[in-house]
């Protein structure tokens, strides 16, 4: 199977169709903001591998904070509010195997209340979002630190998982998108308020909008915005459409954005 969507993932696709600029409203002071942010009605939270702290949305207050075991949990990537706890992307990068799971937190206390291990076999964990009555998550691949022998950047997968977290179905991505991200992998994503599916790389300040194909394996990029994050991982508001939450790792802030979003075409 990934044989196959390695060589569909070499056939040209069609170019995006749109390009953009995200407008920046605000920057918060987070040391925790390392590996990504997530938003919540009145709280952010910051993440940096086995920490997590959560701050005032309004003041920029540092609240509360956890700490992990490092060896337990080395490499928490990203986290949003999903049926009202902090739902979190981790795996054991730079390790190999890559392994992966995904944790739940109170969104107030930060207490870790459960873990789901989604074992070895495709890549990282980086992130995990709740659409359309399913989990869909990205699993990112590399050409150096943290890749696995016969596996680069091209076998990033993104995966939709049922209740159980059984595994339904997968998409590779985009050649135009495998160029901008190499040799890296993707570290953010989300579904946006238009119904496409947002991704960001590891270190270019863009974000790619993609949308689920009519036909075979890969994911069609639809658009690209310039964003203020360096990469890294990313947030809706879900409350209030076309807000964007990213980090700077340089300065340890967590950015707020607004991305003029498209309304989607019809089907």
């Amino acid at each position: 199977m990934l044989a196959l969507l390695f060589a569909l993932a070499d056939v040209p696709a069609l170019a995006p169709t749109f390009t953009g600029s995200a407008e920046t409203l605000r920057r918060l002071p987070a040391p925790e903001a390392r590996q990504g942010v997530a938003v919540g009605r009145r709280h952010l939270y910051a993440i940096a591998n086995y920490r997590i702290a959560r701050y005032d949305r309004k003041t920029g207050a540092r609240q509360a904070a956890w700490e992990g075991d490092p060896v337990r949990f080395p490499h928490i990537n990203s986290c949003a509010i999903i049926r009202n706890e902090l739902v979190c992307a981790a795996s054991n990068f730079p390790a190999v195997p890559q392994a992966s799971s995904v944790e739940s937190f109170d969104r107030l206390t930060l207490a870790h209340k459960r873990s789901v291990s989604l074992g070895q076999g495709i890549g990282s964990l980086t992130w995990v979002d709740r659409h359309d009555g399913a989990w869909w998550a990205m699993f990112a691949n590399y050409d150096a630190k943290g890749g696995e022998p016969g596996r680069d950047h091209r076998y990033t997968l993104l995966v939709r998982f049922d209740d159980a977290w059984r595994r339904t179905e997968s998409w590779a991505l985009p050649p135009s998108i495998l160029q901008r991200i190499a040799p890296m992998s993707i570290s953010g994503g989300g579904w946006g308020p238009d119904g496409r599916l947002y991704l960001s790389g590891h270190d270019r300040p863009e974000i790619y909008a993609v949308s689920l194909p009519k036909g075979g394996t890969t994911l069609d990029h639809v658009g690209t915005y310039t964003v203020a994050n360096e990469g890294q991982a990313i947030d809706w508001d879900e409350r209030n459409p076309g807000l964007l939450y990213g980090i700077t790792r340089k300065g340890g802030e967590m950015i707020e954005m607004r991305v003029p979003v498209r309304r989607k075409a019809a089907p």
